[in-house]
């Protein structure tokens, strides 16, 4: 038995143009026998539905115009202003095939991007997870699974503070805009391990809720001090004072723009971007962008 919500899979494209053209001769058959009593032309509609889903846009409109054709035929109407019926009927009949094959082609071409976005995120050997407006864990391909190692293998349902605190902070629960940046920051597995994780995240709402979209990676002994991250901008927790400015090219910096775009929107010199993103290193004590951004969503939420 075939499903309605299948019903246009192509593998059954064979089944319904079949169903499609025993119904076509029915209600043709039913139109002849009973014309002097009925108008059943409008049931012509059925069969073109049906088939619309595999015939091309001709196939399509050559379909209305012999069903059109056959409705008038047996029409007991009247004989003299047959032209005039039979091009309104031929109109509507081919224009809601037409509209019916456009929405089942357009779905395909949708359910197919999806189709690719999955497998190329499944197959990934990067680590991607998708974060609910709740904090937890909505999508996770296996590579997230293996290096966070879940106790039950899977991350899905799992809250992601209890794994990247400061991701979770990345939620935007309000109309403030969206994020599109990076971050270092401490992350630490199912097992207690912790760990030092570079995420390149952005948020966006979905159906009007936050979400959360991050690829993670673990960078480990890759990046010590001496290779450009300071122990202050991990673990100093005190906030330094910002003034406007330097709070305008944050809120930039964290919305992943350039330096060119933050000084065509505040209407200053590249020069001052420059050296107002040296004040806020200067005051955080990280030395790059992204750890920028991580201290950021630590210290001054408020102001983001």
């Amino acid at each position: 038995m075939i499903r309605i919500e299948s019903i246009w899979d192509r593998k059954n494209k064979g089944r319904v143009l079949l169903a499609s053209s025993l119904i076509l001769l029915g209600i043709a058959l039913f139109d002849w026998l009973t014309k002097p009593y009925f108008a059943i032309g409008f049931l012509y509609l059925f069969p073109i539905m049906l088939a619309a889903g595999f015939l091309p846009r001709w196939g399509t409109a050559l379909l209305g115009i012999v069903c059109a054709v056959l409705a008038e035929t047996f029409s007991f109407l009247n004989p003299s202003d047959a032209s005039v019926r039979l091009v309104i009927l031929a109109l509507a009949l081919c224009g809601c095939g037409l509209f019916v094959s456009e929405v089942l082609r357009n779905q395909r071409l949708a359910l197919s991007s999806q189709e690719q976005l999955r497998i190329l995120v499944e197959t990934s050997p990067a680590a991607i997870v998708t974060i609910d407006e709740n904090g937890f864990i909505e999508l996770a391909n296996q590579a997230a699974n293996q290096l966070l190692g879940p106790p039950e293998g899977s991350l899905i349902g799992q809250p992601v503070a209890g794994y990247l605190p400061d991701l979770y902070r990345a939620l935007r629960k309000d109309d403030r805009p969206q994020l599109r940046a990076t971050m270092q920051c401490r992350a630490q597995r199912a097992n207690g391990e912790p760990f030092l994780a570079s995420v390149w995240f952005s948020t966006y709402n979905k159906s009007g809720d936050p979400r959360v979209a991050a690829i993670i990676a673990d960078v480990g002994e890759e990046h010590s001090p001496q290779n450009g991250i300071s122990p202050g901008a991990l673990d100093r927790q005190a906030r330094a004072p910002l003034n406007a400015r330097e709070s305008e090219v944050l809120r930039f910096v964290c919305q992943g723009l350039s330096n060119k775009e933050i000084a065509a929107r505040m209407n200053i010199s590249d020069s001052g971007v420059k050296n107002t993103l040296q004040q806020l290193f200067g005051k955080t004590d990280v030395r790059t962008r992204a750890q920028l951004v991580r201290v950021a969503l630590e210290r001054y939420r408020d102001i983001l």
